[in-house]
């Protein structure tokens, strides 16, 4: 890359990313504290178990409503709406007096989650310039990668000696300041080509134009990769009680640390190099992680499989919605992301469900290396369509 390369690190991207990251951090306090309020609420094992799919079911409805409004409506509004959804429903949860209303609420607040993170996802694609994508959407993702690392063990501290009200102020105030942190950063809509008169693909129908046909492909790979760790959140700490291991938080600490190294490297090297040297190494890494990660029987084994399992997550994912957005029209950016993030849950649902039968008839560590078929299947699919010369990053169209 010679001559003077666009500026990346601009106010608006620093203001959005670190948006994303109060975000990020409100949502994964809550992650692994809820389900025991709803114990404490009286509810049983599968209720706490719904907080988690209510979650994703509303997110996956909401995300291509949200895609199509941020395309024709602007980025703002959308963004502002699901905030305020997102944010009152983290504090609704005290004055929640039954577990229903608790998984109501839950359902409610999976709505303002597909709004926001669709909405974040779409702006930073606005704001990062085409040539530094890769790069700018894996320093974007570092922000959810640190709150994954964080945030849960921090809303676990406010749970365990502060209290179920505090725990639901600590996330409130993460999304008012996800808020704050948004409002300066001004409307990308007209930057993105999507204003007024473009070509939005504007339908007579609510249903028209959910779905952006050119972000698919991607979509549907990192579809394939989400079941893979579907599987791994599912079922790790299950399996590390079968494999004799009593504490596997590790594993997603070094996967975290991990995915915060390579998003940079990988980044750059996707805009670069292409999409073929970073998912083909990534998806190679991934593998090797779930096979050690099945042969597993002490806490240097885990983190090991962490270690690689942890390049490919860093690898695959923010490349794929850099390519996402690289295919798709720039007017059309809203609709590929919520088809991006929609699949991406819609992978890790599968993979709760079909790894869990898997492992119900085999036992966890056959489940694991089951799992590394979706991974030669992404590499097929991949390896099918470079073939075919679609393989590699074009830049979108207004």
């Amino acid at each position: 890359m010679d001559g003077k390369r666009a500026a990346l690190w601009t106010k608006d991207f620093v203001l959005a990313m670190t948006a994303n990251l109060f975000l990020f951090f409100s949502f994964q306090m809550l992650l692994p504290t809820l389900p025991a309020y709803v114990q404490d609420r009286g509810g049983n094992d599968f209720a706490a178990g719904m907080v988690i799919a209510l979650l994703t079911v509303s997110a996956v409805l909401t995300r291509p409503f949200a895609g199509k409004g941020l395309d024709e409506v602007g980025r703002k509004p959308v963004l502002y709406a699901g905030l305020a959804i997102f944010t009152l429903s983290a504090v609704g949860y005290e004055w929640t007096a039954s577990v229903w209303m608790i998984l109501l609420l839950r359902f409610i607040h999976g709505i303002g989650w597909g709004m926001t993170t669709t909405s974040f996802g779409t702006i930073a694609s606005d704001i990062i310039p085409a040539e530094r994508r890769g790069e700018g959407m894996g320093y974007f993702g570092l922000s959810s990668t640190l709150a994954m690392a964080l945030a849960p063990l921090f809303g676990i501290w406010l749970m365990n000696t502060k209290g179920f009200w505090v725990l639901f102020l600590g996330a409130t105030a993460m999304g008012v300041l996800a808020f704050l942190l948004a409002v300066p950063v001004p409307e990308t809509k007209a930057r993105s080509g999507g204003e007024a008169g473009g070509p939005s693909r504007r339908g007579n129908s609510m249903f028209s134009g959910l779905i952006e046909t050119k972000a698919l492909f991607p979509s549907a790979l990192v579809m394939l990769f989400a079941i893979t760790y579907g599987g791994v959140v599912g079922f790790i700490t299950l399996f590390g009680k079968s494999a004799g291991i009593s504490n596997v938080g590790g594993f997603f600490l070094v996967n975290a640390l991990m995915v915060m190294v390579v998003r940079p490297v990988a980044g750059v090297l996707f805009d670069r190099k292409g999409p073929a040297w970073v998912l083909i190494p990534g998806t190679l890494s991934s593998a090797v992680g779930l096979i050690l990660l099945s042969y597993t029987h002490s806490a240097g084994m885990l983190y090991l499989s962490a270690f690689f399992y942890g390049i490919g997550f860093g690898s695959i994912q923010p490349s794929l919605q850099a390519w996402t957005i690289a295919r798709a029209p720039a007017s059309r950016r809203g609709a590929a992301n919520g088809t991006f993030f929609s699949m991406f849950d819609v992978g890790i649902g599968l993979g709760s469900v079909l790894l869990g039968m898997v492992a119900t008839w085999m036992g966890y560590a056959l489940m694991y290396r089951f799992s590394v078929l979706f991974l030669v299947l992404f590499l097929a699919l991949y390896a099918g369509d470079s073939l075919r010369g679609k393989g590699s990053v074009k830049q979108e169209q207004p």
